[in-house]
């Protein structure tokens, strides 16, 4: 779906994904209508604009808010026709000490979206979810398992309104804020690596593979799917010996919250998903349209008894040179062993 001459709505807009979202629209869509970057922080607005500049950059505005403000989103809405939701708190600790802040941002906050895209005339909503959110055992990931429940049921009661909802599951972005390989490369400094468990895996995705599902989803949504792309697995000792294969390594064992692998598609969910070439959609709990006629569409099949998508069972995974290589190219370009 192109976006020129589309008005877009960003929550969330200054984070990782916001920016590298708006940064492939202007790429892609240079005749893209209005694009608002929805926000609470400021300073962050403040530095993005400087590489926007309004003369340059006439369609872009900057909105200060919070999902959690329903008005507030209301009034950000006026004239969008395309919603991403990307805003969140997401940091697992954080909402395990303050658990109601992340229901309040996550859950009612999702809500919020929904309401004001149904009341606004959106056409098409978009939200992301996490791999935390399949089986959770920590409040972020209860969270997220909720807002997705809450986006693909608001199909069921849009009524008249000409809109969809779906939503985007994908597992750690590579070189996120908080996440393993910026941590390593840290800590290497100090020569001692700590590692939480010897087995433990994980999903990558490239950030801008992650804008290129939400923009595959926005172009093909039925609404009511949930879209897992089909992404690699590391090992945890494979990016310790990536990043510093000199270093001790210390074991310290696995937090609280935290999984020895991440799972995206439980074997419950596996009965109702459907694979495709480049990704797995998981089907709309209520019956929103005809299964079958969706897998002929888009040429996809029903997935086997007992399938599940795990990052410990997955089929394809990063070796230590491509992780190498991914680190030095998406990551930090001055990376040496």
């Amino acid at each position: 779906m192109s976006l020129n001459g589309r008005n877009v709505l960003i929550t969330g807009g200054t984070g990782s994904f916001g920016k590298k979202l708006v940064e492939i629209i202007y790429q892609r869509f240079p005749e893209v209508g209005r694009v608002v970057v929805f926000s609470r922080d400021e300073l962050k607005q403040y530095e993005m604009a400087q590489h926007y500049p309004a003369d340059k950059y006439p369609s872009i505005r900057f909105f200060i808010g919070d999902v959690r403000d329903a008005e507030r989103l209301k009034r950000a809405m006026e004239g969008i026709d395309t919603v991403v939701h990307a805003a969140a708190l997401k940091q697992v600790p954080t909402a395990e000490y303050n658990p109601f802040e992340a229901i309040k941002t996550n859950v009612l906050g999702a809500q919020n979206v929904i309401d004001a895209a149904m009341d606004r005339g959106v056409k098409r909503v978009v939200a992301l979810s996490t791999d935390k959110a399949a089986a959770p055992i920590n409040l972020y990931g209860a969270t997220k398992l909720c807002s997705d429940k809450l986006f693909a049921a608001a199909n069921n009661y849009k009524g008249h309104r000409d809109i969809k909802f779906s939503v985007v599951r994908y597992g750690n972005v590579m070189g996120s804020r908080g996440s393993v390989i910026p941590f390593f490369l840290e800590k290497r400094k100090s020569g001692v690596l700590p590692i939480t468990d010897e087995r433990m895996t994980r999903f990558n995705i490239l950030l801008e593979e992650g804008v290129e599902m939400v923009l595959f989803a926005l172009e093909h949504m039925w609404g009511g799917e949930l879209y897992v792309p089909k992404i690699p697995s590391y090992r945890i000792l494979d990016v310790a010996e990536a990043i510093a294969p000199g270093c001790r390594r210390e074991i310290v064992g696995i937090r609280p919250g935290e999984k020895l692998h991440e799972e995206m598609i439980t074997e419950t969910d596996g009965l109702n998903t459907i694979e495709f070439d480049r990704y797995f959609v998981i089907l709309p709990a209520a019956r929103l349209w005809d299964s079958e006629d969706y897998c002929k569409t888009f040429d996809g099949k029903r997935c086997d008894y007992g399938f599940k998508y795990s990052s410990g069972n997955n089929t394809e995974w990063l070796s230590v040179e491509r992780l190498r290589e991914l680190i030095r190219k998406h990551v930090d370009p001055s990376f040496a062993v």
